[in-house]
């Protein structure tokens, strides 16, 4: 089997272009690299990654930890991440969880025992104190706020956005407010159902079990959630949703039964996602697809400078007016 060596010997050039031609080093004239490249062909030569690894000390790849594949939230942040790995030359290995918390625990492992350079974590299951562990191994970035923690986050202040928009609806004259969330006990989750039962507090505004609605998570259940307003005593005047996908299944569903979006309910959604703006959602832009590419560009500087000191990204979220309330 060809080795750098030989390449360099048939090519007429030092070991070190030849590695610098292998490594897409730019400083190579155009000559050089053509016999090296040339020489390559000839020879029918292979890296072996292994080697590489070894000598670089990286393996190029990062790991990504997502609980599903499917859900368009973790997918437009898994865009962001994927398009400047590309940019990067870096490969992406995707890992789904199911928020299992072993699950996500054997991909912190692989960072310890050096088959990735560094963690993306889009969501997960673990505790703050778990995840700090692995740090010691390699860079991981979290795409939620978790505070200031030995590993560094990209995130919007759930809080603040989740009570801009709740004053967005009050200020419309909306004071009978329903609220749509995902994972009960996730961590934006909680953040989120703070700040509503913040706000209804300060606000002195009713509320009644029925109009929280909790696993939300795909169109069947905003549309479970329509069907369930046909069966209410009192319903809301409007809805607050934590996820486009879930507010358009709603919306579609209430107008198959008469109820006029947003006449006889409002709709208020998060993420801002395609089917938002094709079905007119009034939303809060909470820059998912900035969120994943802004993750990967701090966790492919952490490991190119050997840095491992944390960065806290705070994004920045905004109201989208459009035609549901």
């Amino acid at each position: 089997m060809a080795n750098i060596k030989e390449i360099a010997r048939i090519a007429g050039v030092s070991v070190t272009t030849v590695s610098r031609v292998l490594n897409n080093h730019p400083y190579v004239s155009k000559d050089k690299r053509a016999a090296v490249l040339e020489t390559i062909e000839q020879l029918n030569y292979t890296r072996n990654m292994n080697a590489v690894h070894l000598i670089t000390g990286r393996t190029g790849a990062v790991a990504v930890v997502l609980p599903y594949i499917n859900y368009f939230y973790f997918s437009i942040v898994m865009d962001g991440v994927a398009r400047e790995a590309l940019l990067s030359q870096y490969r992406l290995i995707l890992c789904q969880t199911n928020y299992s918390t072993e699950a996500e625990i054997k991909v912190l492992e692989m960072l310890r025992n050096k088959e990735i350079d560094g963690v993306v974590i889009i969501s997960t299951a673990l505790q703050p104190e778990v995840i700090e562990e692995y740090t010691v191994y390699g860079p991981i970035v979290t795409c939620q706020d978790s505070g200031e923690r030995g590993y560094s986050s990209v995130y919007i202040e759930h809080y603040a956005a989740f009570r801009h928009g709740l004053q967005y609806l009050l200020d419309k004259g909306y004071r009978k407010i329903g609220y749509c969330e995902g994972r009960q006990n996730g961590s934006s989750a909680v953040i989120r159902q703070s700040a509503f039962r913040d706000f209804h507090d300060e606000n002195g505004l009713r509320f009644q079990d029925e109009w929280l609605v909790y696993d939300c998570i795909t169109e069947e259940s905003g549309a479970a959630v329509a069907r369930s307003l046909l069966e209410m005593k009192e319903r809301p005047e409007a809805f607050i949703i934590t996820g486009d996908h879930v507010a358009a299944g709603l919306i579609i569903e209430a107008r198959k039964h008469g109820l006029r979006i947003p006449g006889d309910l409002a709709v208020l959604s998060f993420d801002n996602q395609p089917i938002g703006r094709l079905l007119d959602i009034t939303t809060i832009d909470n820059q998912l697809n900035e969120m994943g590419a802004e993750a990967f560009r701090i966790i492919h500087g952490q490991i190119n400078n050997d840095c491992n000191s944390p960065v806290y990204r705070k994004l920045d979220y905004r109201i989208i007016e459009r035609g549901t309330v």
